[in-house]
């Protein structure tokens, strides 16, 4: 798993300003998921939302300022205790200490908080050290290494957990100059004014004028007009961006050539994906947290020769808070009762059961935080409409600002406006569809057992 890595940076999935060969690899040999989604798109509460299959008013993780209390149940303390061996390299984000360190692991080498991309300090059980190197190499050396030394009589299960592509975006030497002579391609909605939409889209600060000197590396040259600015801007950051995630694409390829050479790729499942999605430019921004398609969508490729046909798709829908659950039902454990998620395994064969979901449910909740200012927000995604409610306000969650905003509503019709430009809520015609989704959102929230914030119908 990587953080922030959006799936529209992924050749697997059509991406028009890079290849990704070893992450295609596992797409190409196995399933490429098109609509996976989180339910609150923000690092540390998606990685819980992950590991305990549940959502965050659930768990209690619900900001960057909340950490996991690590007695919750989670799916590798469910492997661990039914024989597997487990490990975990990388990001953790959940907290550090006693109550917040990795637990259902073996072994856990994990960066604290964000980390650093160059020598980074490494937490495990005997306590903490700096590692010289690369962080995305070093992370992948650490899972080949244990890979090599685990004990081969035992199933396993090996969590390999990348902090790049996350901002600052500080690429390896060997990938410094990728790019240097082309010009990417910017998206379509890059000049959106963000009209025909509530105040929160104007509001954010995760424009191309809001990337900072450690971002962009580099003074702004003088002379240019405002929009070449920001286009060139966009290059540096949109630059260093692929060039980390070429990286995390060398280090699959590693550990993919490994699982080769042991002769255990039939029955060993792999999978990749990010804690969330990201804007690429797309709407003007960098950053993610907004329901919006770009950070709301995230990439999952699963390769399982044994079981799943090579080079299939599925399009139905699939949350972060499934993935423990899936990972149980592979190994034969029985799901815990409270685990909201649910086994996709027969996606997996093709088979759609008659119950799968059809709409899914989201929550924003770090309100106003300094930094990036998103307004707090839920809402309710089908197939062809998505529903946003901007209630506004941090309800006194930790790292939420203390400033509130009237409440407002955005409806997208997915299908005739794809990029979200133009809300549609309050329009006449859409009276019905408006109302068949707020009664589905109303059905979610009492479905996964949360409260909304607003009083009206």
């Amino acid at each position: 798993m990587s953080d922030d890595h959006a799936s529209h940076a992924m050749s697997c999935y059509g991406s028009r300003i890079n290849r990704t060969p070893n992450l295609d690899r596992i797409a190409d040999e196995g399933m490429r998921f098109d609509n996976c989604f989180c339910t609150n798109g923000i690092c540390t509460p998606s990685r819980a939302a992950i590991l305990t299959g549940t959502y965050n008013h659930i768990n209690q993780v619900t900001t960057l300022a909340t950490h996991m209390d690590n007695r919750l149940m989670t799916y590798p303390k469910l492997l661990q205790e039914s024989g597997y061996q487990t490990a975990l390299f990388g990001k953790w984000h959940l907290g550090t200490g006693p109550e917040h360190e990795p637990t259902g692991f073996d072994d856990w080498r994990v960066l604290p908080g964000q980390g650093l991309y160059h020598s980074p300090v490494m937490i495990d059980s005997a306590g903490q050290k700096v590692h010289v190197g690369y962080v995305t190499d070093l992370i992948t050396d650490m899972s080949l290494q244990w890979l090599k030394d685990r004990d081969k009589s035992k199933p396993f299960c090996m969590m390999v957990h990348h902090k790049a592509p996350h901002r600052e975006w500080q690429p390896d030497a060997k990938h410094a100059t990728m790019y240097e002579n082309e010009e990417i391609l910017e998206p379509e909605t890059f000049n959106d004014t963000y009209e025909n939409r509530s105040a929160a889209a104007g509001a954010a600060r995760m424009r191309m004028e809001d990337l900072q000197w450690k971002d962009l590396k580099a003074d702004v040259p003088s002379g240019l007009s405002a929009a070449e600015e920001k286009s060139w801007r966009y290059q540096r950051y949109i630059k260093d961006y692929l060039r980390v995630i070429a990286s995390v694409d060398d280090g699959v390829g590693k550990l993919l050539d490994h699982l080769e050479e042991e002769g255990i790729v039939d029955n060993t499942m792999v999978i990749y994906t990010s804690d969330q999605g990201f804007f690429l430019g797309d709407h003007g921004w960098f950053d993610k947290r907004f329901m919006y398609e770009e950070s709301l969508r995230m990439p999952f490729v699963l390769r399982f020769p044994s079981e799943v046909k090579a080079g299939t798709t599925c399009d139905d829908m699939i949350l972060n808070v499934d993935f423990a659950s899936l990972f149980l039902d592979m190994a034969g454990i029985s799901i815990p009762d409270e685990f909201q998620g649910h086994s996709f395994r027969p996606l997996l064969h093709g088979e759609r059961p008659a119950d799968w979901r059809t709409s899914m449910y989201y929550r924003y909740w770090m309100h106003g935080d300094g930094s990036h200012n998103v307004f707090a927000h839920y809402g309710v995604r089908t197939r062809d409409h998505k529903l946003i409610y901007f209630y506004n306000d941090g309800c006194g969650q930790a790292g939420s600002g203390a400033e509130t905003h009237p409440p407002e509503w955005e409806l997208f019709d997915l299908k005739s406006d794809p990029y979200e430009m133009c809300s549609i809520h309050g329009q006449r015609d859409v009276a019905a569809t408006q109302t068949q989704l707020t009664d589905e959102l109303h059905r979610l929230q009492a479905q996964v057992d949360d409260e909304r914030y607003h009083l009206d119908t």
